[in-house]
């Protein structure tokens, strides 16, 4: 079923969008063009490559090694021009595939919600070449589409809620997937449907054959069992945040409500606060920043400017105030950073105030860190995002590690549009020495390095 393509753009900046409130309720009644743009700004192609095999299509969502193992379904419920049900998001041609027709939410304990997106991710999609540390991308990738979605959300002026926490069986039956393969990862909500009498609860049938196949990639698949049990590990004694957030570890007096910022085993003395003051240094709107962000790496040995700086910094402050954002802490090294000493800095989020943990030149020993990749080193900005994992564990059990990774998903995606939005490069780095990153920033024996992004100034052809 093609989606509508003539469609009105948000005519606003990514910083704006940023900024926008948290919607409370529907701006008006919800039609086919308006589901139609929030998919065209959450996940799409953008730029075509040739090779003798054939075409290969690039997309708007970083991506580890560029191998997109996220896939987007959506259940609708009174959506007008669409007709309730569960389909499937096909991102080549931009249509949807109808998987189960009528009340879908009457199937799940989903309830009173207009439009549900499920974000999946197909193992085998990146662990053909990362083999069992693919899950990290996995997780890391979804969450960079999660972040797209949340924007187009914010720019649509849409109430939503964003769980990682569901029912996982439930959920993989209603989407049809075979969990050995592909499974659900993140649930985002737009509310304000109706909620089904409980004597209406069907049971979740079972879908065709073809439809349980849709996700085979390729038709000789290698098995990765440790990823498959990292999963698991989650569904087995996954915990609800809203319980965690209220449940505090008599025997380790350790309580959800504790910042991972200060779990680290790092202690700075001094804040500063982040510069608000004037607009960004924008060239761009939001929706060409999302269709225009790549992995750009021709960085160039130009210091990145205090606005520009500040407005990174500013936006990885924004928050829903979800208690995922609890689950992974935010440090950066700064080598070409106008107004900032090189050195190891921590960003406090919700104080929107900065420290400097350590002074020194770091950019060589990070690139060396990341295998050796040189581009690295002429970055202006390294951005860190670690979790004490002891700590996840203790708070939310293994599924934690899932909130982690997502939400350094989250933000590494921002980072990347906010990035394009103002003329500069930015790419991530989820393959790295995990011991020599832990030994350079001081960490805690518990506390590891989840993921890096660089951003900084490039070469523009």
């Amino acid at each position: 079923m093609p989606l509508p393509r003539d469609l009105q753009l948000p005519r606003t900046k990514l910083s704006a969008v940023l900024g926008e409130p948290e919607a409370t309720r529907l701006p008006r009644p919800l039609d086919l063009e308006a589901l139609s743009l929030l998919l065209l700004l959450s996940y799409t192609h953008t730029a075509r490559a040739r090779y003798p095999e054939g075409d290969f299509s690039f997309r708007s969502a970083a991506s580890a090694g560029a191998l997109y193992p996220t896939e987007i379904y959506a259940a609708a419920h009174e959506i007008k021009g669409l007709d309730n049900g569960l389909y499937h998001f096909a991102i080549q041609t931009h249509s949807l595939d109808p998987l189960r027709k009528g009340d879908v939410f009457g199937m799940t304990q989903r309830e009173g919600s207009h439009l549900t997106f499920f974000l999946t991710a197909i193992f085998f999609r990146s662990a053909w070449k990362y083999r069992a540390r693919a899950y990290r991308y996995h997780l890391l990738d979804t969450g960079h589409v999660v972040e797209n979605l949340i924007l187009a959300l914010k720019a649509s002026h849409l109430p939503f809620s964003v769980t990682y926490d569901f029912d996982d069986g439930e959920v993989n039956r209603l989407l049809g997937l075979d969990d050995q393969k592909e499974v659900a990862v993140a649930v985002i909500d737009v509310p304000g449907g109706k909620a089904s009498a409980a004597e209406n609860k069907k049971p979740v049938a079972p879908l065709s054959e073809p439809v349980l196949q849709a996700g085979r990639v390729s038709a000789k698949e290698t098995d990765y069992p440790a990823i498959r049990e990292m999963h698991e590990a989650g569904i087995r004694r996954a915990k609800s945040p809203s319980t965690a957030l209220r449940v505090c570890d008599r025997e380790q007096r350790v309580c959800a409500e504790k910042e991972m910022i200060h779990e680290l085993g790092i202690t700075p003395k001094t804040w500063a606060p982040v510069e608000t003051s004037g607009p960004w240094p924008e060239i761009i709107g939001y929706p060409d920043a999302v269709f225009r962000r790549r992995s750009r790496r021709n960085f160039i040995k130009k210091p990145m400017e205090r606005e520009e700086v500040n407005a990174l910094l500013w936006s990885l402050c924004r928050t829903d105030g979800s208690p995922y954002d609890q689950s992974a802490a935010i440090g950066f090294l700064a080598g070409q950073a106008e107004g900032m000493a090189p050195g190891f800095y921590l960003l406090d989020r919700k104080r929107e105030a900065w420290s400097l943990v350590a002074a020194g030149e770091f950019m060589a020993r990070s690139t060396s860190m990341c295998l050796d990749q040189e581009w690295l080193v002429n970055a202006g900005v390294h951005f860190l995002f670690l979790a004490n994992l002891e700590m996840i564990e203790r708070t939310w059990g293994p599924r934690g590690y899932r909130y982690a990774m997502l939400t350094a998903g989250r933000l590494g995606q921002r980072l990347y549009v906010a990035a394009e939005a103002m003329g500069m490069g930015c790419c991530g780095i989820g393959a790295l020495y995990d011991g020599e990153a832990m030994d350079m920033l001081g960490l805690n024996e518990s506390s590891w390095l989840l993921y890096l992004v660089a951003a900084g100034n490039v070469k523009r052809s």
